[in-house]
């Protein structure tokens, strides 16, 4: 533990100069571009863009996380939806010694990949694609889950984000000042002859100077800032694999993992400039082989994969260290010099007895989370068909296109609770508008109820007393669930 926090705190450091240079910028743009607006404007520029800087960060600080889930269009995973993805970063969790288990998301696309978001490590989420869950095994999924896992321990999630909200303040304030500048030619020019006129020849050209400086900052400000965002997001990086390996004992894992995310690389629509060096490979562009250039969000993912694959003799950080300075001649270590000194062995495990699913199987899988997270309902008729109805159905029945049986549709919300709360009460009714209040001793959400599986090896839909839908999948072997709406308790039975 004494090594994790030397190994934070120095990447803090180095992090926290660039962080600092950005804040630079940020002053040094704002007073420009205030005495370029107006003269003796400076200052009120540097409080104007310490105001801008202030704001964002403290609504990214409060809600940067959510704004990011719902700008990726993330859904939330309970332990009955993948209870396979559920235990793994419950096993990471406990390696990594978190005292909170991190929510779980999937973002509904193809392309695979994944990143962590959090302002510290009791509110951190951990989201992942479904393409990422459709191509990797296991021991893949769980290098993955350590990765993000690891970019939370090391406190990566925090930095970034307001490192972002930075550099987002930049953009905006030079993209303001630009077109402001473009469309007001006419403007400025008269306000330049006027303070020409009324400051002499001497200060006419003092302001054409400041004018001149203001524009060249807020051209190359933020992409200096870009630049440096980026370098602290390849930073950390080789950090958060180092932590991986160490946390699975199993760095074949996250290389391969790696290897089959650039082979199946796929751009994700919702990522952009600020979110991009959140996630594990860059999902905005494919990246060039071969070394990764200064205008990268990560570093080269074949060094990645290289390095992580010449840790033959442990999984500890001396041995990264030593597939770090192999594969980058002439680099400096990216470790404290305090990890000469660790001694501690961590043997590489066995891979576990898995396999890889084929296409068809996973794409049907995932394809079936998907639909379960978006409020599809699944009814499994006995002539064997599936039936997945979608969340925008609204008739109680529904009829089998094979046998023609006709069955009961779990649908979610006022109509689905209303039923549901009067079947509870034994009030029999085809259609309720509106719930009837309970006359029960005890509310809902403090019953015990029961849930009897139809089928094994299917998803399987039913609702909740309170009219939520709760979809089980195949693989959960759970003996109960809760609702997330009235926090009540299934038992389920086989």
């Amino acid at each position: 533990m004494q090594l994790m926090w030397e190994l934070i705190q120095a990447n803090k450091r180095k992090s926290m100069f660039i962080f600092i240079c950005m804040g630079i910028f940020l002053i040094v743009l704002g007073y420009f571009i205030g005495e370029a607006i107006v003269p003796r404007g400076g200052v009120p520029g540097i409080l104007f863009a310490c105001v801008i800087w202030l704001v964002m960060s403290l609504i990214s600080y409060l809600q940067g996380d959510s704004l990011i889930l719902m700008m990726s269009h993330a859904k939330p995973v309970t332990h009955d939806l993948y209870p396979q993805l559920f235990n793994i970063v419950e096993e990471m969790k406990i390696a990594a010694s978190l005292p909170v288990m991190p929510k779980i998301y999937i973002i509904p696309e193809e392309a695979p990949n994944a990143f962590a978001v959090g302002r510290d490590l009791v509110n951190a989420k951990i989201v992942v694609t479904a393409g990422l869950l459709q191509r990797l095994n296991r021991d893949e999924l769980q290098g993955v889950i350590a990765h993000e896992m690891s970019h939370i321990l090391n406190r990566d999630v925090l930095l970034l984000t307001f490192a972002g909200v930075l550099m987002g303040s930049i953009v905006m304030i030079s993209d303001v000042f630009l077109r402001s500048m473009f469309y007001s030619s006419r403007g400025s020019s008269c306000r330049y002859r006027s303070s020409r006129s009324s400051r002499g020849s001497g200060g006419g050209q003092a302001q054409a100077v400041i004018f001149l400086v203001a524009i060249v900052l807020a051209v190359l400000s933020p992409i200096i800032a870009q630049l440096l965002y980026f370098a602290i997001s390849r930073k950390r990086e080789y950090l958060a694999d180092a932590s991986a390996a160490r946390l699975t004992r199993y760095p074949e894992g996250l290389a391969s993992a790696l290897e089959k995310i650039s082979v199946n690389y796929a751009e994700l629509p919702q990522a952009n400039k600020v979110t991009a060096p959140m996630y594990i490979v860059n999902p905005l562009k494919p990246e060039n082989p071969g070394l990764a250039s200064m205008t990268s969000t990560h570093p080269s993912t074949w060094e990645r994969i290289q390095i992580l694959r010449n840790m033959s003799g442990g999984a500890n950080y001396l041995d990264y260290q030593h597939a770090y300075l192999g594969i980058k001649k002439g680099a400096v270590g990216i470790m404290p010099t305090s990890i000469l000194h660790d001694k501690e062995t961590i043997a590489i495990r066995k891979p576990l007895e898995t396999s890889t699913p084929t296409k068809k199987q996973s794409t049907r899988e995932v394809g079936d989370i998907i639909r379960a997270i978006n409020g599809f309902a699944f009814i499994n008729c006995v002539c064997g068909m599936k039936i997945k109805v979608p969340d925008n159905y609204k008739e109680p029945k529904i009829n089998c296109p094979k046998c023609g049986l006709t069955h009961t549709v779990p649908l979610e919300g006022l109509v689905a609770a209303a039923t549901a709360l009067n079947a509870a009460l034994g009030i029999n009714t085809a259609k309720v508008e509106k719930p009837e209040p309970s006359t029960t001793d005890k509310p809902i959400s403090s019953t015990i109820q029961e849930y009897t599986r139809k089928t094994q090896g299917n998803w399987e839909s039913f609702n909740c007393k309170c009219g939520h839908l709760i979809n089980l999948s195949p693989a959960f072997q759970g003996l109960h669930v809760k609702c997330n709406v009235c926090g009540g308790t299934i038992n389920i039975k086989r």
